[in-house]
């Protein structure tokens, strides 16, 4: 079984790519015939907002359990699954890359980094009473300026930027430093690379070659933006990609070693090893629920 992707969907091509839903709208909806209870990968980001009931939702293969308070967010290419049994209340926030990038263009806020990859990553964190209401306020000030007709985006910018500085501000995430427009945009490229060529490459001078900066300049950002180096972010791109596909595909590790690029899949399998403690085919034996 592959993992679908699940695209935004935007209703009217001039609006901003950015909405706001009832979690229990997905109880009856389907994305691409899926079921949201079953692993699907997102395309864009999704802040997910729980205000009622209790359960567990899968990032990444990792189950977090979730109150009322809690606040979980699913960055763009991340595996998901929802929980349903106890049908839970809440609202997610749907926003593309397009639209971050709109908002860097016209706010000053601090760029989304790839801080998923580290280890000690969580995407969940609690808010206490007043936070939860001021949350709640943001959420339905977004809703109900999208749904204006004279709806303006540079209200929806201002309300999103100031939600998103407010969990910045609540979110514990480890030290990392905020990047300048121009990191921002050598990190931005530097993904956007690693996405395209990670099964082939894991040579971060190479990267660092094709954005025309230094190997040093690249680690400082990397460094600065998630507390890892280039080759570190690169290992755990590639890390997460091989689970995603061992616990939700039939492919075999020979295979995967071979789409990887390793000559020699005992190679593969202690590479998956060294940066996981577990062979391929354990990993995948103890994840299968999936």
């Amino acid at each position: 079984m592959a993992i679908p992707l699940i695209d935004f969907k935007q209703r009217d091509a001039l609006q901003p790519q950015i909405e706001v839903i009832e979690l229990s709208t997905l109880y009856e909806r389907a994305f691409n015939n899926h079921d949201p209870q079953d692993p699907h990968r997102l395309s864009f980001f999704m802040l997910v907002l729980f205000e009622k009931g209790s359960g567990k939702q899968m990032v990444d293969f990792k189950d977090y359990a979730f109150a009322p308070g809690t606040v979980i967010s699913v960055q763009q290419e991340q595996v998901t699954a929802f929980d349903f049994t106890d049908k839970p209340e809440g609202k997610m926030l749907l926003f593309t890359q397009d639209y971050l990038d709109n908002v860097h263009a016209n706010m000053r806020l601090p760029s989304f980094t790839p801080i998923h990859l580290h280890d000690h990553y969580s995407p969940m964190f609690t808010l206490d009473e007043t936070n939860l209401t001021r949350t709640q306020s943001l959420f339905a000030e977004i809703s109900a300026e999208l749904a204006c007709e004279d709806g303006d985006p540079l209200i929806v910018m201002y309300l999103f930027s100031a939600l998103s500085l407010l969990h910045r501000r609540l979110k514990t995430v480890g030290e990392v430093e905020s990047l300048s427009p121009s990191q921002s945009r050598i990190l931005s490229r530097f993904m956007t690379l690693l996405q395209q060529h990670f099964e082939r490459v894991r040579d971060a001078n190479w990267y660092a070659d094709q954005i025309a900066t230094t190997y040093k300049t690249l680690n400082q950002i990397c460094k600065a933006s998630t507390s890892l180096t280039a080759k570190q972010m690169i290992d755990a791109f590639t890390i997460i990609e091989i689970k995603r596909r061992l616990v939700v595909s039939k492919v075999t590790s020979q295979q995967l070693a071979y789409d990887f690029g390793f000559e020699d899949p005992s190679n593969f399998v202690k590479y998956f090893k060294k940066e996981t403690g577990m062979t391929p085919s354990a990993f995948r034996n103890h994840y299968r629920k999936y």
